[in-house]
């Protein structure tokens, strides 16, 4: 699998197969959530939880798996670095965002799955929900803009050896 992971890039980038394959599930999910959010608006709530709940699933798998190794080496380590300014900048806002709205999305959702201690429950469940999709679409975009820098932009893209 490994292997697999460091051939060539699919999207005509310098990036590689993990780098391409992460950029296209994670709009992937980002499309999920956003007909989970169709669905609820039509007072779906069963379809959208099920929607949501496997949105999320597949976000905490990249997420752990694709992009805190590639941080801590590229980013924080510096590895085959040094690089441009905007690769660091950029790569540490959307790891902010993310850094916020990924336990709070996953909180929402194990909250609408009846998964939280009661004391942790909340009524206001429609506002946690916006907030948490507002949250996961800004740091969506930002990925995005990460892909573009490190791929396209810059001229000596990170690579695991």
């Amino acid at each position: 699998m490994d292997q697999i992971l460091h051939l060539p890039g699919f999207l005509g980038t310098r990036a590689n197969f993990a780098a391409d394959m992460t950029l296209i599930l994670m709009i992937i999910i980002a499309i999920m959530f956003t007909i989970g959010v169709w669905f609820a608006r039509r007072r779906r709530y069963q379809t959208h939880r099920w929607i949501q709940t496997t949105a999320a699933v597949l976000n905490a798998i990249l997420v752990l798996w694709l992009m805190i190794l590639p941080f801590r080496d590229f980013v924080l380590r510096d590895v085959g670095g040094p690089r441009p300014q905007i690769f660091y900048t950029i790569t540490t806002i959307h790891a902010l965002f993310g850094i916020v709205a990924f336990p709070f999305g996953m909180f929402v959702v194990l909250r609408g799955n009846e998964l939280v201690p009661k004391p942790l429950k909340f009524n206001n469940y429609k506002g946690f929900m916006r907030v948490a999709y507002g949250l996961y679409i800004i740091t969506t975009l930002l990925g995005i803009l990460v892909y573009y820098v490190w791929f396209v932009l810059i001229p000596n893209p990170p690579v695991f050896q």
